[in-house]
């Protein structure tokens, strides 16, 4: 084992410490000031107080230092190369926005600060309502959601408001296509409600004609990305909103794949009476790594007389993705923000179109902000060699510096490979990336065990992702 590749513990001596301090009876005048004469345990509950010395490691300040530095440079993220993740919009986020956020007049606020003297602060949410209410062509907002899934949840529970109030009670089913997100059948059933699937068409899209025979009176709504999973637009959203709509059903709109749609198309002219942003994909907050998320929930005209939960949770939401998300919002302007949607766009097809020779491309069309490839079209599997996969594919970008896209998702392809390149990257990262792409695709057809032992360079090689998954060692 290589000294970085240790955990703190191992690293541990005892008696060893990363910090000098002078005795208080060493300098008289801190020993007066500071000397209460009262013993520093005597003021906490007997109960409250450990029976056993804290085990924390006893480590010296340059093992620390090195330590989480070989720990950060072992991550990667946006800030250190492309991050091509699918459905996630794993885009680089304007350093600006971070200051903005750490300022103390806004990092400095005490949740249970008066009212009167945070008014700043409810400007900031205020002005952020408007200007998602604008984009979206929602009515209004509430940021009491703290993630996507979160946002899900709450626009169920608004949707089975919406019924119940009418006495609806009846409506128990929620609609929802099989290249639908993974947390969107989740959400439905944690609200309640039966889940139903309507399958896509061979476009990819929603087969229409197989969702005129599941809607009717029991039908509480439909949920939908759009563009879809497979990065396509469902051309006929228009005629799903009428139908749904005619048989009293609503219409939830996942925001997840909102970032091709900004200033282009908004999900309230398209019928959408719910949605749910996320602040964290979209609108300028890092993504990943188990930090705060946004989803707050936006209604429409229908729905907008039950929106009578608080516009934020309590302590005023994850206010600090809120402030980044509306100085990305100002900085870009009308202007510019209209630029995002086409430039994610343009960078997806761009990758698409250069890789289909290599790559199968299973619905021949122009995507959106994404695309989904099913495996390579050469993938070694002649004279005996077992042939490349997708999950060989991903580990081998690693040895090339890139992040793996998104693999094995959407279901609908056996050897789904999902690719977003977002409108943040440059012609020349994009031309590298593909240029890798074909290698590997070469790579594949000539010697397909290169793939198979990849990563070659990365700290740790191959590991058994599903004996790690069901017998995590969380500790030496």
């Amino acid at each position: 084992m290589r000294y970085y590749d240790k955990l703190i513990f191992e690293l541990s001596h005892p008696g060893r410490t990363g910090y000098s301090l002078p005795s208080v009876q060493q300098y008289p005048f801190f020993a007066e000031k500071c000397s209460s004469g009262v013993a520093v345990d005597a003021a906490v509950p007997a109960n409250l107080l450990r029976k056993s010395k804290l085990e924390l490691p006893e480590v010296s300040e340059v093992d620390v230092v090195r330590h989480y530095t070989n720990l950060s440079q072992m991550n990667f993220g946006v800030d250190t190369g492309f991050y091509p993740l699918g459905s996630c919009t794993m885009k680089y986020n304007p350093k600006i926005n971070e200051e903005i956020a750490n300022h103390p007049a806004f990092a400095g606020l005490h949740p249970l600060q008066p009212a009167e003297t945070v008014k700043g602060a409810q400007a900031v949410i205020d002005g952020l309502d408007a200007a998602l209410a604008a984009i979206t062509g929602m009515k209004h907002f509430t940021f009491l959601p703290c993630a996507g899934a979160h946002g899900e949840l709450t626009g169920l529970m608004l949707m089975r408001e919406y019924h119940m109030a009418r006495n609806d009670s009846a409506r128990v089913k929620v609609i929802v296509p099989d290249s639908a997100h993974g947390t969107n059948p989740a959400s439905a059933a944690v609200c309640g409600l039966q889940i139903v699937e309507v399958k896509s068409g061979a476009d990819g899209l929603v087969d229409v004609e197989a969702l005129k025979p599941l809607l009717g009176p029991d039908v509480a709504g439909i949920m939908m990305t759009n563009p879809n999973t497979l990065g396509l637009f469902e051309r006929q959203i228009g005629e799903i909103a009428r139908l749904v709509h005619e048989c009293g059903g609503l219409l939830y709109y996942d925001g997840a794949n909102m970032n091709p749609l900004l200033g282009k198309v908004r999900p309230g002219d398209m019928g959408f009476d719910i949605m749910h942003l996320n602040l964290h994909k979209t609108f300028s907050t890092p993504h990943g790594g188990g930090g705060p998320g946004s989803g707050p929930v936006g209604v429409g005209e229908r729905v907008l007389p039950y929106l009578r939960i608080p516009q934020t949770s309590g302590f005023h939401g994850n206010f600090g993705v809120m402030l980044r998300a509306y100085a990305y919002i100002l900085m870009l302007g009308k202007q510019n923000v209209k630029m995002a949607g086409p430039l994610a766009t343009l960078s997806a097809n761009y990758i698409k179109e250069s890789l289909k020779d290599c790559y199968k491309l299973p619905i021949p069309t122009v995507c959106k902000h994404e695309f989904v490839f099913d495996g390579l079209i050469n993938d070694g599997a002649r004279e005996g060699k077992t042939g490349a996969t997708t999950l060989d594919v991903a580990k081998r970008l690693l040895d090339y510096g890139f992040h793996a896209p998104t693999i094995y998702f959407p279901l609908l392809f056996h050897q789904a490979l999902m690719i977003e390149p977002t409108e943040t990257e440059s012609l020349e990262t994009l031309d590298e990336f593909i240029a890798v792409m074909k290698k590997i695709a070469a790579e594949a057809a000539e010697d397909p065990d290169i793939l198979h032992g990849a990563p070659h360079n990365a700290p740790i090689g191959r590991p058994d992702e599903t004996a790690a998954a069901r017998n995590p060692i969380l500790k030496a």
